[in-house]
């Protein structure tokens, strides 16, 4: 148990304060997990592989690291209570420099890295003995980087493991010009001609937006591990661009998502609506489409273990970014479809009391059963993180966690039926467990979860959770019936009879939402001393598509008045909290509401701090990588062409926080990033230069390299020392 709860009185000390934070961003986060087998002395040796994260601010880092345990179990039928045993404890982790991407063969015997070192990147394939192969892909020159984000890249073996396949820039030297340019109607040969021989080189070049910055064209490659070759796949259609690509058909195609991007680029990242298709492709470059084309979007294609079955995402284009997913099924041989999950709109019980509230998340890289018949998933259910497992045949979802021990689960892998799944609470930081997939029909046994290694550490702080059902007035007359959630976390110790002050922590999104799970920026705050509520006001995802939906064209009105209301409800419910000491934070639109709420309810907050808020809908529409969503959140469709009418501008200038600016007095912390592609900076600007104007309390720290999460390390620490001076500096 760790205690050391923060003296109130001693926090003036930037070294108090930075020392709790650096405490609380230490605990190490699992990535990923990997798990082989083999049989010894009639015995199931199992060895589970796993890669870590860890901040370390002084080093200004985000260290990665390896860690494998070894773990016996019967050679034999398991049963619903099969255990798995720990032998020995783990050994040292392995500090991995360098690598960008990483997999094991389907083997276990050989492990691809792709590496970034001396300005060059290397394929390299690593077996017991030592480095077996490396290609250095920069020399090879036939494509650009490497993708390593997890909306496009992967590295994928082929069965054979002779083969590596993943996702690179292609080559822009060797590539047609952009579609902006190609498809003029005047000069397209001129200007392609002189793009292909290196004179012009100011040709703008759309990439993906925020996050995948330089990712334009992304193209599939494969690298042969025995003639120590690569090649780029032919036969992609010119008018996508594909991404998360896997091996099928025994290795002679390549399964993949491709992305739509004429007649120009959206941003990317965080979408799940975005125009996209499921196509297979063969090596000899002959494309077919799985699923429906452009009419809907898809992601997380994954195939059965016999190599028969794929299962992925499928969601509406355009509206939400972020919304409630069916799961598809499609027979490769057959070439047959159907749902396996629907859209769910509301939150429903099942059998065995299992509640489901839909699909809002990718699937793990490996998710099938040994046997083909189900498929494990983690998914969000109101203000927890699940794991389920959803039958082929009855299409009967079941529950395998358990929320008495930890807030929220997430799968990390299954393999072999194998289970690796990362644990956390509020106050509790990330561990994980293990277990067996029991076999078929008996998958509503209780699951006896084994820990791997130290159990995670018990801060010495209380979480809880509270339901509220919005009174009659704030009813939506659309969506009647829906409730929403908050969760309060809170130090346990108390070190006077005073009471506590209260931070109101708004999500972003606004499709998104907080989780039962650890949260460094709420955990330190708890142990400075504060209170913190985390709103998952409607909209939110993990209460159902009709949840989502009731937003739209409501937006800075219900989520505003949802926010508010949840902290006149913790006010009333627990009374050690102090009303007179009430803080603001959030991003993006969790920095929206904040803004919104010192405009709506004047001298009701103490202070506030917004990261990158929407300051004015109006203002952004021309500057965001997602100006589709400008229209969808006022309640407007938008296509491509769409040009912003007189009345829609007024629209969303009516919903966005400027409106209120006059009527802000309680102090302000901007914290912008300068190369924020989703919320202009200059959205933060304008409400600096407003309250400047005004004489009203205001300062804005700009992260001039910094994008829209302001991620780096140092930046992060830098973002919650100066908040939470901020806040003491007004609450004395």
């Amino acid at each position: 148990m760790v205690s050391s709860v923060v003296n109130m009185e001693s926090l003036m000390e930037s070294d108090a304060i930075a020392a709790v934070y650096d405490q609380c961003s230490g605990y190490p986060t699992p990535l990923s997990a990997n798990v082989t087998e083999a049989l010894q002395n009639n015995q199931r040796i199992i060895t589970v592989s796993t890669e870590w994260c860890q901040n370390e601010t002084s080093r200004r880092a985000r260290l990665r690291f390896s860690q494998s345990w070894t773990l016996i179990g019967p050679d034999g039928p398991k049963t619903a209570d099969t255990p798995i045993f720990t032998v020995p404890p783990s050994g040292p982790c392995t500090p991995l420099h360098g690598e960008l991407l990483s997999n094991h063969s389907p083997s276990g015997d050989l492990r691809a890295v792709v590496r970034d070192a001396s300005g060059h990147q290397y394929l390299e394939v690593w077996d017991g003995r030592g480095l077996r192969t490396s290609l250095d892909l920069t020399g090879l020159n036939k494509h650009g980087r490497v993708y390593e984000d997890a909306q496009f890249g992967c590295l994928a073996w082929s069965e054979c493991e002779r083969r590596v396949l993943y996702v690179a820039e292609a080559s822009r030297g060797t590539t047609e010009a952009p579609a902006s340019v190609a498809s003029s109607s005047t000069g397209a040969s001129t200007a392609r001609e002189h793009l292909l021989a290196g004179k012009d080189r100011s040709v703008y070049w759309e990439d993906w937006g925020e996050g995948l910055a330089g990712k334009s064209l992304p193209v599939l490659c494969v690298a042969d591990l025995v003639k120590g070759s690569i090649s780029v796949l032919q036969g992609v259609p010119s008018d996508v661009s594909p991404g998360q690509p896997l091996w099928a058909r025994g290795g002679q195609a390549v399964v993949f998502v491709g992305w739509f991007h004429e007649p120009f680029r959206l941003g990317l990242k965080f979408c799940s609506n975005r125009r996209s298709a499921l196509y297979c492709l063969d090596l000899e470059g002959t494309c077919e489409c799985l699923s429906g084309g452009a009419s809907s979007s898809v992601s997380s294609p994954r195939l059965s273990p016999d190599g028969s079955w794929l299962v992925y995402l499928q969601g509406q284009v355009w509206g939400p970014h972020s919304q409630a997913l069916s799961l598809q099924l499609h027979h490769l041989d057959t070439g047959r479809s159907s749902e396996l999950l629907e859209v769910v709109h509301r939150p429903r019980t099942g059998p065995d009391r299992c509640e489901f509230a839909g699909l809002y998340e990718a699937l793990p890289a490996c998710c099938w059963s040994e046997d083909g018949l189900r498929v494990v998933f983690t998914s969000s259910m109101r203000n927890w993180k699940e794991v389920y497992v959803v039958d082929r045949l009855t299409r009967r979802v079941t529950s395998l966690s358990s929320s008495v021990d930890f807030g929220s689960w997430k799968l990390l892998t299954i393999q072999r039926d194998v289970m690796v799944v990362s644990c956390s609470s509020p106050n509790r930081p990330p561990c994980l467990r293990v277990a067996y997939l029991a076999p078929h029909g008996g998958e509503g046994a209780r699951v006896p979860w084994k820990t791997l290694g130290e159990p995670g550490t018990i801060l010495d702080l209380d979480w809880n959770v509270m339901d509220i059902t919005p009174p009659p007035q704030e009813e939506n007359p659309q969506y009647s019936g829906l409730m929403f959630s908050c969760l309060l976390v809170r130090p346990r110790a108390r070190r006077s009879a005073s009471k506590t002050p209260l931070v109101v922590f708004s999500h972003g999104g606004p499709h998104s939402q907080f989780y039962a799970e650890w949260n460094v920026t709420s955990a330190a705050l708890a142990k400075l001393g504060f209170a913190v509520l985390m709103v998952n006001y409607r909209g939110s995802t993990g209460f159902g598509q009709d949840s989502i939906l009731s937003l739209i064209g409501r937006i800075g009105d219900q989520d505003v008045k949802d926010v508010q209301r949840a902290v006149l409800t913790a006010l009333q419910s627990d009374l050690t909290l102090d009303s007179k000491k009430l803080l603001l934070m959030g991003g993006s639109h969790g920095g929206f509401l904040s803004c919104h709420l010192i405009g709506q309810y004047p001298d009701f907050y103490r202070a506030c701090a917004a990261r990158n808020p929407v300051i004015n809908a109006a203002t952004l529409l021309g500057t965001s990588d997602i100006v589709d969503w400008r229209y969808s959140c006022v309640g407007l469709q938008y296509s491509y062409d769409k040009l912003p009418s007189p009345q829609a501008l007024a629209n969303m200038l009516e919903k966005s926080p400027i409106r209120h600016a006059a009527q802000i007095s309680t102090p302000v912390l901007l914290l912008l990033g300068g190369r924020d592609r989703r919320v202009s900076p200059h959205q933060g600007l304008e409400l600096y230069r407003h309250l400047k104007s005004r004489g009203s309390p205001v300062r804005l720290l700009w992260f001039a390299e910094e994008g829209h999460s302001l991620a780096g390390v140092i930046t992060q620490a830098d973002c919650f020392l100066n908040m939470v001076l901020w806040f003491l500096q007004h609450l004395t």
